[in-house]
């Protein structure tokens, strides 16, 4: 990580709240002045009161971010600055000579802290030749990364940001592993930038529908027309974070109960679980993004993504070598259309269980299927 002259310099980070913020967390979470109960007895008005009100008390008087802090801190991170911007990153060397790049980037609402409990499986395998060095950075406005003061930070700049960072630190080819937001910015990677990537590997692929039509089977109909059902009863929240953003930051910023309903929603919805989220991610690690983003102070700059790229990114061909696993949660792209956009779809794997979060559902089923991808392309 030896920096030129005129190269960006990395430095060390430490996440350290300060014991104020976190007596003013609780102040405020002991003070929440609470809205009337939904009308109905599911989710269909939002996250209901009671849920709410049980996950806050445990974020105020059990939930430890201290300790949160220390596995943190057993990460090598560090800040830099890109394109004028701060940005955060994991940097994980594997011990391993032969282990070869990896760039993740996470998506919303989530944030680095997301990939935690993945890092292990992919530095230090239990075979040394399926190893990876891991660079896991935050978007700008996410997490630790600076927030950005102007317009202009879309997908497209972020990718030739990463590019950039991946030349700082060494690596002049790497693979890329996203979902959410992290399928565009990697997929964007590939399409602007495909000789300085070996391989592609998405758990949320991302492909229009193709002009010429193709036939899908039934159970991909099923699919589409379960996901539109879904888009149309939930997707204000992206409605709002791709025009809105700032006026939403006034709420989300002030109020913590604020910040954990419209993350803690986006869970439930999401994940893939039998009424009982904790069962799948529990309540800990989903306390550990909204923490992030509360003491980060990132609710409209997170949400800014929307207003940057929102339904504005390219869906162009991608000719990489490309791997999607698709777990049942987050199983709504029919094949037959990825196919036509990602164009050397080496692998399309349907797992039994997961969603939308699987470094968070299912972490050793996630590298293993990272593994399994990039250890087809030696």
């Amino acid at each position: 990580m030896t920096a030129t002259a005129d190269a960006p310099t990395l430095t060390p980070f430490t996440v350290a709240v300060p014991e104020a913020e976190l007596a003013d967390l609780r102040r405020r979470l002991h003070a929440t002045r609470w809205p009337d109960p939904q009308t109905v007895p599911d989710w269909s008005q939002g996250a209901p009161l009671p849920y709410v009100r049980d996950l806050a008390e445990y974020w105020a008087r059990e939930y430890d971010w201290r300790a949160t802090e220390a596995r943190l801190a057993e990460l090598p991170q560090y800040r830099v600055t890109l394109d004028g911007l701060g940005v955060h990153l994991v940097h994980l060397r594997s011990p391993h000579p032969g282990a070869r790049p990896l760039l993740i980037t996470h998506g919303w609402p989530g944030t680095f802290v997301e990939q935690l409990d993945v890092l292990a499986d992919l530095v230090d395998p239990p075979d040394p030749a399926d190893a990876f060095h891991v660079v896991c950075p935050s978007l700008p406005g996410f997490g630790f990364s600076e927030r950005p003061a102007g317009p202009g930070w879309g997908v497209e700049r972020i990718a030739a940001a990463w590019v950039e960072l991946m030349g700082l630190l060494g690596y002049e080819r790497f693979g890329l592993h996203g979902g959410d937001w992290g399928s565009y910015v990697s997929s964007t990677i590939a399409l602007r930038y495909p000789d300085r990537v070996t391989g592609l590997h998405l758990t949320m692929p991302v492909a229009a529908k193709p002009e010429t039509p193709v036939e899908l089977d039934a159970a991909d109909q099923a699919k589409l027309a379960a996901a539109y059902a879904d888009w149309r009863s939930g997707s204000g929240y992206a409605s709002i974070q791709s025009t809105r953003p700032q006026t939403l930051g006034y709420g989300l910023t002030d109020s913590p109960v604020g910040q954990l309903a419209w993350i803690a929603e986006k869970f439930w919805e999401w994940a893939d679980h039998d009424d009982d989220l904790d069962a799948v991610v529990p309540r800990d690690r989903l306390l550990d993004t909204v923490s992030t983003h509360w003491f980060a102070r990132t609710a409209a700059s997170s949400a800014r993504l929307y207003w940057e790229s929102y339904q504005r990114v390219s869906t162009e061909p991608v000719a990489v070598p490309t791997g999607c696993s698709i777990f049942p949660g987050n199983a709504w792209m029919p094949r037959a259309w990825c196919e036509r956009r990602f164009t050397d779809l080496r692998s399309w794997h349907e797992l039994a269980s997961g969603g939308h979060f699987p470094a968070l559902e299912a972490p050793r089923v996630l590298a293993a299927e990272l593994r399994a991808f990039f250890g087809g392309l030696r």
